[in-house]
């Protein structure tokens, strides 16, 4: 019996690794746990794993986020592949990082503390293993374009928010801050999101209006958003 063509070829592990972003009114975090097997046992590490024979790469992506913080239905996107020879010392592994976006109070936090997570800034990260540091540059640069791109907040928000802040998020997500006067004046422009007749008071007596993203919202292919 002939054997396949491809028999002659190594056997190269293939795994996924999840940038997950959530963001808790300062900044964006991002999901770090110390990595339980060798090498580099406790080390700081993104959640991941390998993927299994009948899973797709998605699949094996949305079933870490489900073990991870106990989520299936959120957002989720494909980053990149990274595939240096060398970037695993003991086995050829080709990891495709995905990033994630989830509520700051929608998430299992007793899950998160069983597996010993901890949310990090992106601006105080730890040292991280092999190049987990990478995919999370990478990440945020696609998460950076996709709110170049649509207005985004719906998966990192209340359900409810103010202006102030969308603004906030777009601030930590761009690490920097944008004027709050041409910030309103551009998200009013781009007619997305829907005033409630609700305020939030915390800041003031005035207070501020709360605005909602339409229930059956879909973004745009594309369409810049230039604060």
């Amino acid at each position: 019996m002939t054997q396949p063509a491809y028999v002659e070829y190594p056997k190269i592990h293939v795994a996924v690794d999840c940038v997950i972003f959530t963001y808790d009114e300062e900044q964006l975090k991002v999901l770090l746990y110390p990595r339980n097997i060798e090498p580099r046992k406790g080390d700081w590490s993104l959640m991941g794993g390998f993927v299994g024979d009948r899973e797709s790469l998605e699949d094996a992506a949305r079933r870490v986020l489900q073990q991870t913080v106990g989520l299936s239905n959120i957002f989720m996107e494909q980053v990149h592949g990274f595939s240096k020879p060398n970037r695993e010392p003991d086995e050829r592994v080709i990891s495709v990082a995905f990033y994630a976006l989830i509520c700051n109070d929608k998430h299992n936090r007793e899950l998160v503390e069983e597996h010993k997570g901890e949310w990090y800034s992106i601006t105080n990260l730890p040292t991280l293993i092999f190049d987990h540091h990478e995919m999370i540059t990478a990440a945020l640069q696609r998460l950076q374009h996709k709110a170049s791109c649509e207005l985004i907040g719906r998966d990192l928000l209340p359900e409810k928010f103010t202006l102030t802040q969308m603004n906030n998020l777009y601030n930590a997500i761009f690490q920097r801050t944008f004027d709050q006067g041409n910030f309103r004046k551009k998200i009013a422009s781009l007619k997305v999101l829907i005033q409630t007749p609700y305020k939030d008071t915390s800041t003031s007596k005035k207070g501020a209006y709360l605005y909602v993203f339409p229930h059956n919202y879909v973004a745009p292919d594309c369409r810049i958003v230039k604060i």
